[in-house]
């Protein structure tokens, strides 16, 4: 059974009050709260296992290290990669999706050759491609998407694959609309013409299992702090036949054999792309995030989350002026856990800071998005999104102070 309100009682900041009222907080795609679990393991460590990694004899380092490569091997196994060899630790999808754009265009890549995106990315994994593009005169390319928000099919998407086209990036579920993309299908489509693919999955982890070697993706990215765990901690992972031909990202501690005056040898992997002292109390962090998520389980997280997508759109569509973005069709397949939308002439900013005086926790603005924004033809809309631990009276609260707001206009 899914227990909601032992759920509830893990995240002790659910119980706090916003200008007077009850907090609702519907921003977890932006970030998620933090389970007491979490919290109290970082602290253990703080106070009991404070030494840095890898590098000392010591009894504190040792047991630092032991923490820091078993969080390695509880990644490893939640999102079923080959070995831990594969797995990267980084700050972030933002740093993840950085390091492959750099290591793979410098590497891979030369003017002309192409990176295909689509028009739904967030800027992370969009601006790090112009970036490359400037250096290195390399072609960023998007696939398009419906007036749905979703994407055109896969027969359509061969026909933006060229003899250019070295690497196809995507995200696994839009941090706007909500879309799951049929990521497995575009994997296999995309090794047909020998294109290696990068999933972006930061709105992806939190609310479904991963599996990579299902997937057959080549690179899959994805932040802790969206999935119950601490800020600055992500992962990038990687099959072990790409990251052994890609160039190190950065260069420093950690990741060198040897350094002598002519030249520098590199550390095997997974060292070879993590330069400098690990963030080794958030990796543990995210391990026991990870914890977490298996004891509550996966398939009644996302059983939970689709249901509250249904029921949100569901209420909201009987709002006068509702526009919805993305997905409203066949929700348990196409959509999860975002909900994007605007009300008649009502600006966001306006719409949500107002909900905001009534406690509500809502994200206004781009998103992060605004290629897809100028799809939409808006300047951005209002997200509400779920975790684990929001309830069907929370979406309740958002609808009449949608309602209540609507009056005030």
């Amino acid at each position: 059974m899914y227990n909601l309100n032992k759920i509830r009682e893990d995240f002790p900041i659910l119980q706090r009050e916003v200008y007077g009222k009850p907090l609702v907080y519907l921003d977890n795609a932006a970030t998620t709260q933090k389970p007491l679990c979490v919290l109290d393991a970082m602290r253990e460590e703080y106070l009991n296992v404070n030494a840095n990694v890898h590098r000392g004899v010591h009894y504190l380092s040792q047991q630092a290290t032991d923490l820091h490569e078993a969080a390695r091997e509880k990644v490893r196994g939640f999102i079923n990669a080959r070995k831990i060899e594969e797995i990267i630790f980084t700050r972030g999808t933002t740093e993840a999706i950085n390091l492959v754009a750099s290591s793979f265009c410098q590497s891979q890549m030369k003017p002309g050759d192409e990176v295909l995106v689509t028009e739904m990315e967030h800027h992370s994994n969009i601006v790090p491609w112009q970036l490359q593009a400037e250096h290195l005169g390399i072609v960023v390319r998007h696939l398009p998407i419906t007036d749905d928000g979703r994407l055109v099919c896969c027969d359509d998407i061969a026909t933006y694959l060229t003899e250019r086209t070295k690497l196809l990036t995507i995200t696994h579920v839009s941090n706007v609309l909500g879309t799951i993309n049929p990521v497995a299908d575009i994997v296999r489509l995309a090794h047909a013409h020998g294109i290696p693919v990068l999933i972006d999955g930061a709105q992806s982890a939190p609310h479904m299992k991963i599996d990579v070697q299902a997937l057959d993706c080549d690179f899959y990215a994805f932040s802790g702090h969206k999935m119950y765990g601490p800020t600055g901690i992500g992962v990038l992972y990687g099959k072990e036949e790409w990251l052994e031909k890609l160039p190190p990202y950065q260069g420093g501690g950690e990741m060198i054999d040897k350094v002598t005056w002519e030249r520098t040898t590199f550390e095997r992997l997974p060292f070879k792309f993590e330069a400098g002292t690990p963030d080794y109390i958030a990796t543990h962090g995210l391990a026991t995030a990870i914890d977490y998520l298996r004891s509550v389980g996966l398939d009644g997280i996302e059983a939970h989350e689709k249901e509250l997508t249904r029921y949100c759109i569901e209420q909201l569509q009987t709002i006068e002026g509702m526009h919805i973005y993305g997905p409203q069709t066949n929700i348990q397949c196409t959509k999860d856990a975002v909900v994007s939308f605007n009300v008649g002439d009502i600006h966001h900013l306006d719409l949500g800071t107002l909900l905001d005086r009534l406690g509500i926790a809502v994200r206004t603005g781009h998103h992060c998005a605004q290629p897809l924004m100028e799809r939409l033809g808006v300047s951005g809309t209002v997200r509400a999104s779920f975790a684990l631990y929001n309830t069907k009276e929370e979406i309740d609260t958002l609808v009449a102070g949608i309602r209540r707001v609507s009056q005030m206009f």
